[in-house]
């Protein structure tokens, strides 16, 4: 039975009991009111009781009234509530029979909505963390070209500010041309499409890892697209490192080994029956083989530090000694240029091995040596700055430009080639400093000017006090 049927035959039962009552007393007053001898009394009151009887069925009826419609109004009042959002909004669940079951109804609908509404904000902000922390670039472009969503790393690849991406169209922004080319072709085709694409950003190149794709909403419409691109840069250098280096490593070992087989042959062919030749070539041999040791031997020591299972042992060193024990080993490098060495050198004790701090000493020294040309000076400087120790190793040699100096540590990179060759170097003394420098928890820095010179500097940490 529905609520107005109800509340219907209430009011019917209601006026009907009255209407019986005053149809009752209407009739006892008819005997008096033919005997009454003032009729007009009589008249007044039934008036006063049809007044009553009005009064009460007032009272009643406000009463019945309210306890039907209020109920109601109040569930009126909170879906109008539910309607603009405020999904805590609860209906007073009364006893009267009929609006109890629909307030309750109400109730479990707003909480249910109120759970969903919940759900749906956490899951909208576990994708805005997803979106703005993703390590890719991303940006959302609507039909019209207008771009609708951009996350962090878009904003820090591109240079543009929040308020001058959004709402913006996607070919009045500024990036690069080749990256619109991309999304023009996705958003014309409306096809996935993903290429690496590669655009010069100042002095540098820059490389980019891009996917693009069409947004499909409901009933297959398209909205528009969404691209998401990556910064490759560095993967690509690191490939053409690893070009290099294989193509080094070839072109390295290549020239010894072609040497010592020559001369062997040549020896097998006859040559050995000489015995001037026999022993210039077996010097050449001798000497090419040696060449060959120290590359591999380099290469491994290389390949070792670059190992996660690398580690040397650090103690209390006297960084003074170890210096003078690496120029006795240079000594007579730097003499066949007629090379003096200049030292300054204060006591200063550092935490690190000691036979590698000689390592890095020796090679940096020989690397001084090979780019000076002769009757020049070499410095040395050892000193104390702050909680570091400071080797600085100067040189009057050739120099190197400052495109070169960023890749002085790459291994088998040499500045001049033809000199560093045929000193007999492998064009891994640096890459091996580095390595060294970085394990010890320091670092090191070069300044070079063409012409006038080159200075490494070597930061380690000092010994703690005990």
């Amino acid at each position: 039975m529905t609520f107005r049927r109800r509340l219907l035959i209430s009011l019917l039962l209601w006026i009907g009991t009255l209407l019986v009552g005053l149809y009752l007393i209407v009739l006892q007053f008819l005997p008096l009111y033919a005997e009454a001898q003032n009729k007009s009394a009589v008249w007044l009151a039934l008036g006063l009781i049809f007044l009553i009887g009005l009064a009460i069925s007032a009272v009643i009826g406000n009463r019945i009234i309210r306890l039907q419609v209020e109920p109601v109004e109040n569930a009126t009042e909170t879906a109008v509530e539910l309607v603009k959002g405020n999904y805590r909004a609860r209906a007073y669940e009364s006893d009267a029979q009929g609006s109890l079951e629909l307030n309750k109804t109400i109730n479990v609908l707003a909480r249910n909505l109120q759970e969903v509404a919940t759900v749906r904000l956490m899951e909208q902000e576990r994708l805005k963390t997803l979106i703005e922390n993703m390590g890719s670039a991303l940006v959302m472009i609507d039909r019209q070209g207008t771009i609708s969503l951009v996350n962090r790393a878009f904003l820090e690849e591109t240079g543009l500010s929040s308020e001058a991406a959004l709402g913006s169209l996607y070919r009045e922004i500024d990036i690069a041309p080749e990256l619109k080319s991309f999304i023009e072709t996705v958003f014309m085709t409306e096809t996935r499409s993903r290429n690496q694409i590669e655009f010069a950003e100042g002095m540098k190149l820059k490389n980019l890892d891009v996917y693009g794709a069409p947004v499909i909403g409901e009933h297959e419409r398209w909205l528009g697209v969404v691209i998401v691109f990556h910064d490759i840069t560095e993967l690509k250098k690191l490939e053409q490192v690893r070009k290099d280096f294989v193509a080094n490593v070839s072109h390295e070992l290549r020239t010894p080994v072609t040497s010592i087989k020559g001369f062997s042959e040549t020896l097998l062919d006859g040559a050995y029956q000489d015995k001037d030749t026999l022993l210039s070539f077996l010097e050449i041999i001798q000497t090419e083989s040696n060449r060959l040791e120290m590359l591999i031997n380099d290469l491994l020591n290389l390949s070792n530090m670059e190992r996660s299972t690398f580690h040397i042992e650090l103690e209390p060193t006297d960084m003074k000694a170890i210096i003078e024990r690496a120029v006795e080993t240079v000594h007579p490098k730097l003499a066949e240029k007629n090379i003096s060495l200049e030292l300054d050198l204060a006591p200063v004790i550092v935490n690190g091995d000691g036979n590698r701090l000689i390592q890095v000493i020796v090679n940096l020294l020989i690397n001084a040596a090979t780019y000076s040309v002769e009757n020049t000076t070499v410095s040395l400087k050892l000193y104390a700055e702050g909680d570091q120790a400071i080797v600085k190793v100067g040189d009057q040699g050739i120099g190197i430009e400052a495109a070169e100096i960023g890749r002085l540590f790459e291994r088998f990179y040499r500045v001049d080639r033809a000199r560093s060759r045929n000193s007999g170097g492998t064009g891994l003394g640096l890459s091996i400093v580095k390595h060294i420098i970085e394990a010890h928890h320091g670092k090191v820095e070069v300044e070079s000017e063409v012409g006038v010179g080159t200075t490494f500097t070597v930061y380690l940490p000092l010994a703690e006090e005990i």
